[in-house]
């Protein structure tokens, strides 16, 4: 299955230095983990992370879940050696990406962050590189990269998170919204998934397992979303048999572009499903 056909509701990063972290992710909801190599261990621990961390990824047990490693930046200590890790691992998500040529030379499939002001005005070089199967925004040091405010409605982050979705839907890539910091805010975290769904993007990263469902639940078909799906393409495929060159329901038009978007989220909850999630 490629990244394009499969749900990335829930992207969940976990710091590789936790084997309790390393164990419970075997069985949480998420469609995608981010194993962290970087920020979330501390510079003395980070060989060590490595080690557990081709341990547990050569151990298995992660289902269907697609499995990112968050490498060290590149030209830091043990980013070569994190690289090693894309041969057990889905694929490497790299930080702090400016440019598509730091992304040349790795033989991974590749998730840059887009973190910077540069990588988002570079987004869409970025997200066509051939290596690249999604992208990931990093909000947070994007926000003080803008020197910006954080405010509830993500207002100076709007620009930024439009382009990273333009750039991805133009290389037919996939694209996740940044993480939310608050952990007892169910509310802002509803919010900040809502808004990303109508943003466009697939999914959001996720700082803990206490996110993962309202993250499946939002970026996930809704039962009233997949009715109307089944609704659209049977009156498209009424109107065909009858020979007419549109078809209507509910008194709106309805053209091949909205059959295929209906397909789409009927084909990603069939995956969801089979997933068991």
């Amino acid at each position: 299955m490629t990244p394009a056909n499969r749900p990335f509701r829930s992207a969940l990063y976990l710091p590789t230095s936790n084997a309790r972290a390393l164990e419970k992710a075997r069985s949480l909801p998420c469609d995608a983990l981010i194993f962290d190599l970087e920020d979330a261990v501390a510079p003395a621990a980070k060989d060590a992370a490595r080690a557990a961390l081709r341990a547990a990824l050569e151990q298995g047990g992660y289902g269907p879940r697609f499995r990112m490693v968050r490498v060290n930046g590149r030209g830091t200590p043990g980013f070569a050696e994190d690289c090693t890790l894309a041969g057990i691992a889905d694929a490497l998500v790299l930080p702090k990406v400016n440019h598509a040529a730091d992304l040349d030379g790795i033989d991974a499939p590749l998730w840059p962050m887009l973190e910077t002001p540069l990588g988002i005005l570079n987004a869409a070089s970025i997200a066509a590189h051939p290596q690249v199967q999604g992208l990931i925004v990093g909000t947070n040091d994007l926000l003080k990269d803008l020197r910006a405010r954080a405010t509830p409605d993500r207002l100076a982050l709007l620009p930024s998170l439009g382009l990273a979705v333009l750039a991805a839907r133009a290389a037919g890539k996939v694209v996740l919204d940044g993480v939310l910091n608050a952990l007892d805010d169910p509310a802002a975290l509803q919010a900040e998934c809502e808004q990303g769904r109508t943003l466009g993007f697939d999914g959001k990263t996720l700082i803990h397992p206490a996110q993962i469902a309202t993250a499946n639940a939002v970026f996930g078909p809704s039962d009233t979303e997949l009715a109307e799906a089944q609704a659209l393409i049977a009156a498209h495929d009424q109107a065909m048999a009858q020979g007419q060159a549109v078809a209507v329901h509910q008194g709106r038009i309805v053209e091949s572009l909205h059959v295929t978007e209906a397909t789409r989220l009927l084909e990603l909850a069939k995956t969801i499903a089979a997933a068991g999630r």
